[in-house]
């Protein structure tokens, strides 16, 4: 059976679009840009400020914003590629309403992720009871990176 690809990104800053852009090439697979409903302003990211839009969603457990597009063709996919900035040490909460939206069963979910200063963390443990039936393979972080290096990662995953 020939598997497809996807590669589901959310980018606040186009840092995580760029790395995901290149691993949409490198894995040959669809890109679907995750877009909140409601845009990130440079002040709703600003994590110093214990009031901004970031900090109050990533200090609540239950929160889900709201996605503004919707991925039909889900069903299409046997492996998705989930990416996104690492917010306080994990996935941004938008992550698990991408998740937690569609049936991930018997699909294999392969998270990566950009950052700043920290790795993934407990990212996996975090992401994993939203897609509970999925597969879910070790994820990677993506910084420093190039199609070859991309190219390697796919095929060490034994897709």
């Amino acid at each position: 059976m020939n598997k497809k690809f996807l590669v589901a990104y959310f980018s606040a800053s186009g840092t995580t679009k760029r790395a995901a852009t290149m691993l949409a090439r490198a894995a040959d697979a669809d890109l679907f840009e995750i877009v909140p409903k409601m845009t990130y302003t440079v002040a709703d990211l600003d994590w110093t400020n214990k009031k901004s839009r970031s900090t109050l969603e990533m200090s609540d457990p239950m929160s889900r914003p709201e996605i503004k597009n919707n991925l039909a063709d889900m069903a299409n996919y046997n492996v998705v590629f989930i990416g996104f900035p690492i917010w306080w040490y994990t996935a941004p909460t938008i992550i698990k309403t991408f998740l937690e939206s569609y049936d991930f069963e018997g699909k294999t979910v392969i998270p990566f992720a950009t950052s700043g200063g920290s790795g993934l963390g407990k990212t996996e443990s975090a992401l994993k009871p939203c897609a509970p039936t999925a597969v879910w393979k070790t994820g990677k972080l993506l910084n420093n990176i190039n199609e070859n290096s991309l190219k390697n990662w796919i095929e060490d995953l034994n897709l």
